[in-house]
């Protein structure tokens, strides 16, 4: 199939694909004789493979590490367990620095419950004060994070 073909198959645009061919994470494809790109089902699986690990917010960097392990089936999977507690460590603390997110934006909403004129608006005020260095409510010292 050509590249095209391929995007349309996977979900994953032209562009993204030439660049995980570059990355190393996709076999160069053979070239028909009229030179475009030939893929066949291994690129299709591979490629398959690394959208589903993006869907997981994997490094592109741990996906190859992974496709090396599809490389090589014979080897111990410990590495594998261990990328992927990494991960799961990296998700915890960004949903942990997401709950501190929501609760800034929780304080600095709290400070304009109305329909007012823009002048008035109490979240507009914060955020104008905090640009200039004030202190805002949402990064007010002794606030929850």
């Amino acid at each position: 199939m050509r590249i095209g073909e391929l995007s349309r198959a996977t979900g994953v645009e032209v562009e993204t694909i030439r660049y995980y061919e570059k990355a190393g994470l996709l076999p160069p494809p053979s070239r028909a004789d009229n030179g475009y790109r030939a893929y066949g089902s291994g690129h299709l699986e591979r490629l398959a493979f690394v959208r589903h690990c993006r869907a997981l917010d994997i490094s592109l960097a741990d996906i190859g590490r992974l496709l090396d392990f599809l490389d090589h089936p014979e080897a111990a999977c410990g590495d594998i367990n261990r990328l992927v507690d990494a991960q799961l460590d990296r998700v915890r603390a960004r949903i942990i620095s997401l709950q501190a997110l929501e609760r800034q934006l929780s304080a600095l909403r709290r400070h304009c419950d109305e329909d007012l004129q823009v002048r008035d608006c109490g979240i507009l005020q914060e955020l104008v004060g905090a640009a200039r260095g004030e202190a805002c409510t949402c990064h007010e010292r002794g606030a929850p994070a």
